[in-house]
């Protein structure tokens, strides 16, 4: 499976959408560091939706294997952060246009 392809299909999911858009919401963050990082941990992103964790650590891994998240594991917690050029491949599928 392309990188492409891996990409569309994580994002295909409306929860995985969600879940992504929040980590790069919150890796954009002006808290203070401890905060911004805390709220990047795997148990404070699944406060957010109405998601089992297990099915949130699910969806976690699917935006991982596609390369639009990292995650990094810390003493007890997990934290996830996106890919700052995670996007890049979509960008470049879509500006080309067949040239």
């Amino acid at each position: 499976m392309t990188d492409l392809t891996k990409i569309f299909k994580a994002l295909s999911d409306e929860s995985r959408l969600a879940i992504y858009q929040l980590i790069r919401e919150r890796c954009g963050s002006t808290h203070e560091a401890s905060e911004a990082e805390l709220n990047r941990s795997v148990s404070k992103i699944a406060e957010e939706f109405d998601l089992a964790l297990s099915t949130v650590s699910h969806h976690l891994r699917e935006l991982k294997n596609a390369g639009l998240i990292q995650c990094e594991k810390r003493g007890q917690r997990i934290y996830c952060s996106a890919g700052v050029e995670a996007l890049r491949p979509v960008g470049e599928f879509l500006e080309d246009r067949g040239s």
